[in-house]
């Protein structure tokens, strides 16, 4: 009986960041009323800098500067970050009309260090706001002055929409991470904005207040933008989000790349679970801050990759244990959770992903994704990756 106990207490415990999931996609649905959109001009003139670290990108940097400078005010700044570089990121962004800034430090690698190096920088003359954005991001015509009017209207971060794409001609099928991605993105955001709440923020597109990002802590986290969200949250600045702004980048081609992403993306969200929701979630207890509890919550979401097959591994669990000892409670609750999952995910279909994806590519998919879970087990709690590596976009010969 311990083992069906232990077995419903974990079907338990995963019914929360379900539950949080269907709440989030049901929400989407309604109709939402953007708020941040209608402050246009409130900013216009406040000094922004643009921040974009930078590591081994001399191949993807210049299309996110040709993109952002047209965009600058005279009192806006464009810097890129060149950090730990052994290419020539540092000459070509500064030839494309960038400020650059060099950061050599072997001892302390991570995008979040780049971040801090670029802090550390702009004090000697701080701007109004600081932007954000990835070095390998697209971002559209207009997103610079919208942040800033959404930003001092707002006065707390500001999350526009960040969406992965699928290259053309990629020998890699990322349509289901693609949808997947829109749902993380775009729908949870979307459900919980339009429920007044905040969201989390996504490492690209983040626009802050300098008073607030001055002091807060950035170091070597893979999921630097996830720790921010939440240390906001803390003080009292959750982040708010802009759909009508977007920002879009290329999943890698190669199937390499794709696996050191996503395993990056999965060890560090785990980390953050394992290491730091206990504490996030007791200060938010203590305080009462709501907008940190929520933000706590969705956190404990995992990546479909993960979540998909953790769920149908304990649906297999408790139904043998259903039918060698009888025991339904653990069964009931593990199909409670199946039939929310997949609810949520047919309605996100429904809504955002046919155009994307057909339902049987779906589920055909879906099942590849079942069947590699000793291979994913691997990726997830074996070696450790770096906390800063370039990402694998190598091109293939067509």
């Amino acid at each position: 009986m311990l083992l069906g106990n232990l077995l419903a207490v974990l079907a338990g415990l995963m019914a929360f960041p379900v539950m949080v999931l269907l709440i989030e996609v049901l929400a989407s649905l309604a109709v939402f009323h953007d708020q941040l959109a209608e402050h246009q001009g409130v900013g216009s003139s406040a000094s922004a800098a643009v921040v974009v670290p930078a590591h081994n990108e001399s191949s993807g940097v210049v299309p996110t500067v040709q993109d952002l400078k047209p965009q600058l005010a005279p009192q806006d700044r464009l810097i890129v970050v060149a950090d730990n570089c052994s290419d020539d990121t540092a000459a070509i962004a500064a030839a494309a009309g960038a400020e650059v800034i060099e950061r050599n430090d072997l001892a302390h690698i991570g995008k979040g260090y780049a971040l801090a190096h670029a802090m550390a920088h702009l004090k000697q003359d701080p701007p109004d706001m600081v932007l954000f954005v990835d070095a390998d991001c697209r971002v559209q015509g207009d997103m610079l002055p919208r942040l800033k009017d959404a930003c001092a209207y707002a006065s707390r971060p500001v999350q526009a929409c960040f969406l992965m794409t699928a290259p053309e001609h990629s020998p890699v099928d990322h349509r289901l991470a693609e949808f997947f991605w829109i749902v993380r993105n775009w729908v949870r955001p979307l459900g919980l904005a339009g429920l007044g709440f905040p969201v989390q923020l996504m490492g690209t597109g983040m626009m802050f207040p300098w008073r607030l990002i001055r002091d807060l802590r950035m170091d070597g986290n893979l999921v630097e933008d996830l720790k921010l969200g939440l240390d906001s949250a803390a003080i009292g600045f959750p982040p708010c989000f802009y759909p009508s702004v977007v920002g879009t980048s290329e999943f890698p081609i190669t199937q390499r790349g794709t696996e050191t992403q996503r395993q990056r993306w999965i060890q560090g969200h785990l980390r953050m679970i394992l290491q730091q929701l206990p504490r996030y979630l007791l200060r938010a207890l203590v305080t009462r801050n709501l907008g940190l509890l929520v933000l706590v919550l969705d956190m404990m979401i995992p990546p479909f990759s993960m979540l998909v097959p953790l769920i149908a591994l304990m649906l297999f669990a408790t139904l043998a244990w259903f039918l060698i000892v009888g025991m339904a409670t653990p069964l009931i609750l593990s199909l409670v959770n199946c039939a929310a999952v997949g609810f949520s995910v047919l309605l996100a279909w429904m809504r955002y992903g046919q155009q994307i994806i057909s339902l049987d590519e779906m589920m055909r998919l879906g099942g590849s994704l079942l069947s590699k879970v000793p291979y994913y087990g691997r990726v997830y709690f074996g070696r450790k990756v770096a906390s800063w590596i370039r990402t694998d976009r190598t091109k293939v010969d067509q």
